[in-house]
């Protein structure tokens, strides 16, 4: 029973990544606010968002977050300052337009680049013969036989 509640506990730390201390008074904000900061990548930890993150710098993008939703700003305007502020990497899904569309396209264009190749290197072995010629036949007919 120790070993469930032990297991529960490391699954459960993400939990707690927002504080008390953070957390809004109003429902309605904190919902924003915690749907907004699943979106955005803490810069100190890799690929987990501000709202998973236990990093102190975690904490304060998530404090800025609810300080700028308090203020008023949309949630357009919040995720824009903080793209403004640290660039388009604290986005856990950048945007697919402009120059980002060729990262977004270059895995997939690798791909076929790499089956394009594949597919031609097969396409150009020379097939081997299947016939035997007469003395490989006679050492197999006398190989049978024994």
């Amino acid at each position: 029973m120790k070993r469930f509640a032990l297991i529960f506990l490391l699954l459960a730390g993400p939990l707690w990544a927002v504080e008390p201390d953070e957390v809004l008074d109003d429902p309605a904000l904190e919902e924003r606010a915690r749907t907004l900061s699943q979106g955005l990548r803490c810069p100190v930890c890799r690929n987990e968002s501000i709202d998973e993150s236990n990093a102190a710098l975690a904490k304060e993008l998530r404090i800025l977050l609810r300080e700028r939703l308090v203020d008023g700003d949309t949630d357009q305007e919040a995720v824009d300052f903080m793209v403004a502020r640290y660039g388009e990497f604290v986005l856990l899904r950048p945007d697919t337009r402009g120059v980002n569309l060729i990262l977004w396209a270059a895995a997939p264009a690798m791909l076929l680049v790499a089956l394009l190749i594949g597919w031609s290197a097969i396409r150009s072995k020379k097939p081997t013969s299947d016939t035997l010629t007469a003395d490989e036949k006679a050492e197999l007919d006398e190989i049978l036989r024994s």
